[in-house]
C-alpha cells in the first residue's frame, strides 16, 4: 500500500519530499490546509469585486501591470498568462524533480498566502496523487519570479493541456490522463495562474533532493576512504578523536569518528602497526580525508538549514495577508537564498570527489602502492587492470570543477527590464544534478579498486566493515582480482550497488551506523 503524504499549513519535510517524488507517495490536503485556503479565497474575492486594481488580480503582469483588466476578461487573463509562461525548450526533466516542485507548490498554496481556490489545490494533490507528472523541460528559468516555465507546465496540465506522462511513464495529452483518473481539469479563477506558477519550487526540490543523496554518499565517502587507507597500508592514528578536537569543526569530527570504526579490527592496519612500520604520514589524499568530507559534511548542514528555511516559505507574488485582508507585491521569490547554496554544495561535491580519485591513482601506481601489482593488473602489460578505470574516474572529475563554476553569479535581465536581476537558481540545481550523479559514479571507482586492492593483500584481512562490502560485491561479481575483463558492467554493478543504499546497508549491518 502506497503512502500517504498530508500536506497541511506546516512545512513538507526532506523525507516527505523523498518520498513523493522518488516513491510515489499519494498526497492529501489537510483540515488546516484547506480552512487557510478559503480564509486566501475570501480576501482575493472581495479584492476582484473592488474597483481598486489589484496586482495579479485585476492587472496585467510584470511590465504589463499597470493595465487594468476587466471582469469579464480575468479568466482569459490568468489562462492566458499559464499558456504564454509554458515556454519551456529542451529535454525533458526528470520525474522526481516535477514531483518534487508540484509538491512545494501545493505546500506553498497551503500556507493559506496564494488565494487559490480549494478545488485547484484538490486537483495538483490528485494529479501528484495519480502520479500524472506534467511534461517540463530543462531551460526555461532564470530563478527569479521563481522558477515561471516549469511552474506553467505544471499549471498547464491542471488546464487540461499540454502533456504529461502517466503512472506508467506512458506520454500522452493531459486531457487524456485526467480524463482516466477521473479529474476534471480546472478553469482559473482570479489570482489561481499566477499563484500556480510563481516560486522557487524547482530550484527548491532539486537542492531537497541532492541533500539527501549527498548525505549519503558523504557516509559512502568515508567507506571508500577507509577501505583505501586500509588497503594502501595507512595508518588510522590520524584519525583519532584527541587530534579532531583541536579542530572542532562538526563534519571533520564526525568523518573521522567513522574512519577510526571502519579501519577497527582490520588484520591489514594491525600487520604494520608495530615499531617496525615506517609509515610516519601518510599522502594527503589519506590523511586529510575527514577534513575534506568533513567541510563537505558541514557545507550540507548549512544547506539543509536553507532549505528548511525555505520549505517553511510562502513564495508568491502578490503574496495574501489574509489577517490583514491584503494582498501586497514583494520580492520572495528571488531564488538567491537557494541558489548560492546549491552552487556551494556543487564546489563540495567537486573536491570530495576530487580527493577520491587521488586515492583511487595512488592504487594503480607501482610506486606508491606499497606492494600491489602495477594498475592491479592480474599480469601487467598483458592486463591493463584499472588503468583506464582511473581514466573515467579523472574525466568526471574534470567535469565536475566545470560544474562548480557558480551558476548564482551570473544574472540576464528580463520583461523589459522589470525583472533585471535574477537568480538563475534553477541553472544551479540542474548543474548539482549531475555533479551528484558524477560523484557517485567517483566513489564506485574508488571501490572498486579498493576492493581488488583488499584481495589483492589476502591472507591479511580486513576490518569486518571491508569484509562485509567485499561480500556484497562478490555476490554481483565485482571486485575480484583476475585477467582484464569487460570493464564497464562491473563498474555499473558497483555503482547500482551504490546508488540502491546497499554497500551502506552492509556496512551498517556489520558495524552499526555512521555518524
Amino acid at each position: 500500500m502506497r503512502e500517504t503524504i498530508t500536506v497541511g499549513t506546516a512545512a513538507v519535510s526532506v523525507a516527505e519530499l523523498v518520498a513523493v517524488a522518488r516513491d510515489g507517495a499519494a498526497v492529501e490536503l489537510g483540515d488546516d490546509a484547506l480552512a487557510a485556503i478559503e480564509r486566501a479565497r475570501e480576501v482575493v474575492e472581495r479584492l476582484a469585486d473592488a474597483d481598486t486594481p489589484a496586482y495579479g488580480i485585476s492587472t496585467g503582469f510584470g511590465a504589463l501591470a499597470t493595465r487594468h483588466i476587466a471582469p469579464e476578461m480575468r479568466t482569459q487573463l490568468q489562462r492566458s498568462l499559464v499558456r504564454s509562461h509554458a515556454a519551456g525548450s529542451g529535454p525533458e526533466v526528470e520525474d522526481e524533480v516535477v514531483r518534487g516542485l508540484m509538491l512545494l507548490r501545493l505546500s506553498t498554496l497551503a500556507t493559506g498566502h496564494t488565494g487559490v481556490r480549494p478545488a485547484t489545490a484538490r486537483l495538483l494533490a490528485g494529479l501528484l496523487s495519480n502520479r500524472i507528472t506534467p511534461i517540463v523541460h530543462e531551460y526555461g528559468s532564470l530563478g527569479c519570479s521563481g522558477d515561471l516555465a516549469p511552474l506553467a507546465h505544471c499549471a498547464l496540465a491542471l488546464l487540461g493541456e499540454g502533456e504529461v506522462r502517466d503512472a506508467d511513464g506512458r506520454r500522452q495529452p493531459a486531457a487524456e490522463a485526467l480524463a482516466a483518473a477521473g479529474l476534471e481539469p480546472v478553469e482559473l479563477a482570479a489570482k489561481e495562474g499566477l499563484a500556480l506558477i510563481n516560486g522557487t519550487d524547482g530550484m527548491l526540490a532539486m537542492l531537497t533532493l541532492a541533500i539527501h543523496d549527498l548525505q549519503a554518499l558523504l557516509r559512502l565517502a568515508d567507506v571508500t576512504a577507509a577501505m583505501s587507507v586500509e588497503a594502501q597500508l595507512g595508518t588510522d592514528r590520524v584519525f583519532a578523536a584527541e587530534l579532531q578536537a583541536l579542530r572542532p569543526h562538526p563534519g571533520q569530527a564526525a568523518s573521522a569518528a567513522n574512519l577510526v570504526r571502519l579501519l577497527a579490527d582490520s588484520g591489514v592496519v594491525a600487520s604494520h602497526r608495530g615499531p617496525d612500520c615506517n609509515r610516519v604520514q601518510d599522502a594527503y589524499s589519506l590523511r586529510c580525508s575527514p577534513q575534506v568530507h568533513g567541510a563537505a559534511r558541514d557545507t550540507v548542514a548549512h544547506a539543509l538549514a536553507v532549505a528548511e528555511r525555505e520549505l517553511a516559505s510562502a513564495i508568491d507574488n502578490p503574496v495574501v495577508l489574509p489577517e490583514a485582508g491584503r494582498v501586497e507585491s514583494n520580492g520572495n521569490f528571488h531564488g538567491a537564498p537557494v541558489g548560492y547554496v546549491l552552487d556551494f554544495l556543487a564546489i563540495a561535491t567537486a573536491d570530495v570527489a576530487s580527493i577520491a580519485e587521488r586515492r583511487t591513482d595512488r592504487f594503480l601506481d607501482v610506486a606508491r602502492n606499497h606492494g600491489l601489482p602495477p594498475f592491479l593488473a592480474d599480469d601487467p602489460g598483458v592486463d591493463s587492470g584499472l588503468m583506464i578505470a582511473q581514466y573515467t574516474q579523472a574525466s568526471i572529475v574534470s567535469e565536475l570543477k566545470r560544474l562548480a563554476v557558480p551558476a548564482s553569479v551570473d544574472s540576464i535581465p528580463s520583461s523589459a527590464m522589470q525583472e533585471d536581476h535574477v537568480s538563475m537558481g534553477w541553472s544551479a540545481g540542474r548543474k548539482l544534478r549531475r555533479a551528484v550523479d558524477g560523484l557517485s559514479r567517483v566513489l564506485s571507482i574508488e571501490l572498486l579498486a579498493a576492493t581488488r586492492a583488499l584481495h589483492l593483500r589476502a591472507p591479511l584481512t580486513p576490518s569486518p566493515a571491508s569484509a562485509a562490502v567485499l561480500a556484497l560485491l562478490d555476490t554481483v561479481d565485482a571486485g575480484r582480482p583476475g585477467r582484464d575483463r569487460h570493464l564497464a558492467p562491473e563498474i555499473d554493478r558497483v555503482h547500482q550497488q551504490v546508488r540502491s543504499g546497499a554497500v551502506l546497508r552492509a556496512v551498517t549491518e556489520a558495524i552499526g551506523e555512521l555518524s
